[in-house]
Parts: C-alpha cells; structure tokens; sequence
C-alpha cells in the first residue's frame, strides 16, 4: 500500500513537471509573438541627400554630390544601393540593423571621418530610432586602425516618388 502511494505521488509530480515545462515553452511563444525580432534593416523606401564631401560606401569611392540611397526592391534588406542622383555611378553595400542613442528628429546619414577620409556608417530615418548600420570595409578597417575616429552627420530626407 505504502509502495502504491509512492508511486502515485511520484506519477503526479511527473505529471506536475511536464505541465509547468508545457506552460513555460506556451510562455515563451506568446513573448515571442508580442515581441518580435527587429528586421535587419529598418530604413526603407529611398533617402536622397547633398554629401559635401568625398566618401567610401561599401568598397566604393564617390565623389560629392546629390545621392539616392534605397533597399533595393525584392531583396533581402541586408543589402542597399547608394546611386548618384543622374545615374552615372552607384553600388551595393551590406548593412544590419542599428539603434541610435535618441529618436532622431530629421533623416541623416552619418559619416565615420578618419583623417581626410569619410566613410558612409550609419542611416536613419525621421522619427525612427532603428536604422541601418554599414558593414565596414576591409579598406576602413585598416584606415581605422591608423587613424583616430570622428563623425559628421549629413541631412538626408525620404524621397518622394514620381507620379503619386
């Protein structure tokens, strides 16, 4: 009778412990649907901007000038294009999701300054605090390491389709 017992109460608490794994693994589903993981890029659409100076994006060197920055249509948003706005030059870079330190208040794109030199870093869109961060060049990581850093940031503002 005692042995019974026994093996009843311990039924039970094997019983007991798989509801409570049961619950825990509901949980953490249910947290992930309410949270769901940042996408990898956050800027969308296209951005246009003035750059004032000569810059690197990706392994590209550009001149300054007028630019249009956009995901590009269909593909994975790890990957962006940076174009002159007459067409005559552009090139695709990789970026991974970045947050900034406050919302900002305009678009902008900043700029890693490493000497003379400047290299497209980050974007952000008006009003978002996630954005995109560049994936750094082999070029800029041997320019950093000789060079001490410093940012510039250059407004940028979401470019209006044509014909809507």
């Amino acid at each position: 009778m005692f042995i019974g017992t026994l093996n009843e109460v311990n039924r039970n608490h094997r019983i007991a412990t798989g509801y409570k794994i049961l619950s825990l693994f509901v949980a953490f589903l249910f947290a992930l649907t309410i949270y769901p993981g940042k996408a990898r890029a956050q800027v969308i659409g296209e951005m246009e901007a003035n750059i004032p100076f000569a810059f690197y994006a990706g392994n590209a060197k550009f001149p300054a000038g007028q630019y249009i920055i956009r995901v590009l249509d269909g593909a994975d948003t790890t990957v962006m294009e940076i174009s002159s706005s007459n067409g005559s030059t552009s090139t695709l870079f990789e970026v991974h999701s970045a947050e900034a330190n406050s919302t900002p208040a305009k678009s902008e794109l900043i700029f890693n300054k490493y000497g003379d030199s400047y290299f497209l870093a980050k974007l952000f869109d008006e009003g978002n605090a996630s954005g995109s961060a560049v994936v750094e060049s082999l070029y800029e990581k041997r320019v950093s390491r000789a060079t001490l850093e410093a940012q510039t940031h250059v407004p940028a503002h979401r470019r209006h389709s044509q014909g809507n």
